[in-house]
């Protein structure tokens, strides 16, 4: 299974990385929209671990570039804010399949990519 992770926490992502390696994953980081971009037209993801407070350039953007570059890719939201927990993220970004704190438990980010990633899996 192939994962993006795109944050600007070079450390949280390098967290949920070594995770992820672990249980089976290539996995790719992008600390920007820019970033995120390019990675996603390198080669396409599964999953797209989206931290929604980037520092440069948007999250909500790097979603919608998922859906139409990867339309099949599953976002997994994170935040560390409360402003989508109203479940108001699923009606912005039809392709979120799941939002998770940043700071939950990488076990339990591995455990929902392995869930929606299996999905994509032929």
């Amino acid at each position: 299974m192939d994962v993006l992770i795109v944050t600007s926490m070079a450390d949280l992502g390098a967290l949920w990385g070594r995770h992820l390696e672990r249980s089976g994953a290539v996995v790719r980081h992008a600390a920007s929209q820019e970033q995120a971009v390019a990675a996603l037209d390198a080669a396409p993801a599964d999953i797209v671990v989206l931290n929604m407070e980037l520092i440069e350039g948007s999250a909500i953007a790097v979603a919608d570039y998922a859906g139409y570059r990867c339309p099949d890719a599953k976002i997994i939201s994170v935040t560390g804010d409360s402003f989508f927990s109203d479940g108001s993220i699923f009606a912005l970004l039809p392709n979120v399949c799941a939002q998770v704190s940043a700071t939950a438990d990488p076990g339990d980010l591995v455990a929902m990519v392995d869930h929606y990633g299996s999905d994509t899996q032929s």
